[in-house]
């Protein structure tokens, strides 16, 4: 019998399911994800080891909000007996309930791994510890973020809960609109943000409040840009058999 893997630190994470929605993102190429939007989506959906689902109401499975707005940006991959935790008030902005777990059954994909996944609020990721609703409700890592980039916005990059990039794209065609493309960066962005940026821009432009931090100095004169942040433990320092 496979002895599953726990993290200790958030062990409503499911750990394989979220290795593999971490290893189908990096398996993405920046020439896929520089197609057209939908299709570009469509990617992320799979990586994030969720289904397309566009017939069915929402809260019951339907994604077309995911990886299509500013905020539903993380890809999660929680346990079973977590996906229907409820929102006490922990996490700020969002509804108090946000009762999930229905629509993670419908629109998992299974061959990805044991558990759940789902789009979940980036919102409180900017915090420390973090306090999004991946990190709160379901006391899970992300498997990977999805953070648009300055100065112009038009290319995005997908993290890790460490920080280590997966992928990167600059999709086609209407992707969502520059106000949600500059919020999403917004609530990511800080001295405290729990990623490793690197926007792929020449320049962060006129770009406000970006916070400067160890590294970034460096970055610029080696031509990459970012926002570095607090150290953190890889996810394989704190997971364990039980």
């Amino acid at each position: 019998m496979t002895i599953p893997e726990v993290d200790s630190e958030y062990p409503g994470t499911a750990v394989e399911r979220m290795h593999n929605a971490r290893r189908r993102a990096e398996s993405l190429t920046p020439a896929q994800l520089s197609a057209d939007w939908p299709e570009v989506r469509r990617l992320l959906l799979w990586a994030a080891g969720l289904k397309d689902l566009t017939n069915v109401p929402p809260g019951q499975g339907n994604t077309s909000h995911a990886f299509n707005d500013y905020n539903h940006c993380d890809a999660t991959c929680m346990l079973g007996n977590v996906s229907h935790n409820q929102n006490q008030g922990e996490v700020a902005g969002i509804a108090i309930g946000n009762l999930l777990g229905p629509g993670i059954e419908t629109a998992s994909i299974t061959e990805l791994g044991p558990g759940g996944s789902w789009s979940t609020c980036t919102n409180g990721c900017n915090q420390e510890p973090p306090r999004d609703v991946a990190h709160v409700q379901f006391r899970a890592r992300i498997a990977w973020k999805l953070v648009w980039c300055p100065p112009d916005f038009t290319s995005f990059v997908l993290v890790d809960d460490a920080g280590k990039q997966l992928a990167s794209g600059t999709p086609s065609g209407r992707v969502p609109s520059i106000m949600e493309r500059r919020a999403n960066f917004q609530i990511a962005k800080g001295r405290n943000m729990q990623l490793l940026l690197w926007p792929l821009a020449r320049d962060w432009g006129d770009v406000a409040a970006v916070a400067p931090v160890a590294g970034c100095e460096h970055a610029r004169q080696e031509g990459n840009y970012g926002v570095r942040v607090r150290p953190q433990r890889s996810a394989t320092q704190t997971i364990k058999r039980t």
